[in-house]
């Protein structure tokens, strides 16, 4: 039997409760329509697609979509023969990158405002990709995102997002060997290869209206530039294989931008294409998206 003051002990309202735990992300197969064009822009395949995708509950009705990105060894960079490369995109190499998950888009206004409770972008559209975002900000966002989901959310590697946005291919766009502006909210006064000249939007668009990659992935060419990890280097000499950021040598304080954007030439929307920036620079044409190596629970 117990004593008065065990049980006061033990009482209810004397006991701490348990913290909340994280909400956990639903698993979902999701089926999607790749395209494939020649050197002038027209579409000459189409083939179906399915992806892995773990979804985030951000509350208030966002949610977050990660596609899973399966592990795989690829061939980083672009040859001296691809027309608008920069010496930067060289030497070309092979990278092992294991297995995570990427944003299935840039990351919205929708998900930034659910997370940081403000929106700095000047395109306004909660569909639309975050924008007026420095890497110092991307990078507390994925700090945020963290504690919310209680998993490890970051900024992809340059490694990650090259071979993400590739998806198995080794053309200059996943798409083929050119864009259009059907394919890709970038400026279509410069066209690539044979392709004709397209529209030239000057704004963001709403993510996910362009075809995916065959990962599932939207976006990964134009709209906005995307934020990576690593520190900048002039080139791939000493550069990691195995996925990770190349954090050391070179300034911590300018860092990868990848992708291409709205108001961005076709050649500047290459899976290869190489850019960077301060870190604490902002602009209204960059964004980013985000990845996390958690497993599937």
């Amino acid at each position: 039997m117990l004593t008065k003051g065990l049980w006061n002990k033990l009482s209810p309202a004397k006991i701490k409760p348990l913290p909340t735990p994280p909400p956990q992300p639903k698993f979902s197969i999701q089926i999607f329509t790749t395209v494939t064009v020649n050197r002038k822009g027209k579409i000459i395949s189409r083939r179906k697609g399915k992806a892995e995708v773990m979804t985030e509950n951000l509350g208030n009705g966002v949610s977050l979509e990660m596609v899973k990105i399966p592990g795989g060894r690829f061939l980083m960079g672009s040859p001296e023969t691809e027309a608008g490369r920069g010496n930067s995109e060289g030497p070309q190499h092979y990278v092992d990158v294991p297995e995570f998950f990427m944003g299935k888009y840039p990351v919205t206004q929708a998900q930034w405002e659910a997370v940081m409770g403000n929106n700095p972008s000047y395109f306004k559209g909660a569909s639309r990709p975050v924008e007026q975002v420095n890497w110092n900000d991307a990078t507390e966002f994925c700090q945020k995102l963290s504690q919310i989901t209680g998993k490890k959310y970051s900024l992809p590697s340059e490694s990650q997002w090259e071979y993400a946005c590739r998806a198995r291919t080794t053309t200059p766009f996943y798409f083929g060997e050119t864009i259009t502006s059907e394919l890709v909210n970038y400026n279509g006064n410069f066209p690539y290869a044979d392709a004709p000249k397209g529209i030239y939007r000057e704004e963001t668009t709403d993510v996910g209206i362009f075809p995916p990659n065959s990962f599932g992935l939207h976006d990964m060419h134009g709209n906005v530039l995307e934020w990576c990890q690593d520190v900048w280097h002039d080139n791939y000499n000493g550069a990691p294989t195995d996925g990770s950021a190349w954090e050391t040598g070179g300034n911590s304080n300018f860092r990868l931008l990848r992708g291409g954007c709205w108001l961005n030439r076709s050649r500047a929307c290459r899976c290869a294409w190489r850019y960077a920036n301060d870190a604490d620079y902002l602009y209204i044409n960059m964004g980013f998206r985000v990845v996390s190596s958690a497993p599937r629970s």
